[in-house]
């Protein structure tokens, strides 16, 4: 493996940056402050905590990092609830990011195994 960018959780993670940017356009303006800001401040700080993990070059830390990635994953998720409960998406909406989350939390969580062996 040459880079970060060779790992498929980095690229379905900023694939589903991708999506929740779209996605967010439809929030009303009164949320870019609050929701709005959240959900992507989570949702990037998954695939650079995976990039920066992967550059410290050391087993221990790139655990840490995955661990943290995988952390504002959860909160990202939580965040996405709370903006279907308010109503402010409707979860049909979100059905590809959200099958797209799962997919990269299971990786998150086998990739995090393999290094603390």
């Amino acid at each position: 493996m040459k880079s970060y960018r060779d790992l498929i959780v980095w690229q379905k993670s900023v694939d589903m940056v991708t999506m929740i940017y779209s996605i967010l356009r439809s929030f009303p303006e009164d949320e870019k402050f609050g929701l709005t800001s959240q959900i992507k401040r989570s949702s990037v700080s998954i695939s650079s905590n995976i990039a920066e993990g992967y550059g410290r070059r050391s087993t221990k830390e790139y655990a840490r990092f995955l661990h943290i990635a995988r952390g504002s994953h959860f909160e990202m998720q939580t965040q996405l609830q709370i903006a279907i409960n308010l109503r402010l998406v409707r979860e049909e909406d979100l059905k590809n990011i959200l099958s797209l989350s799962i997919e990269i939390e299971k990786m998150l969580n086998v990739l995090i195994k393999k290094l603390v062996k």
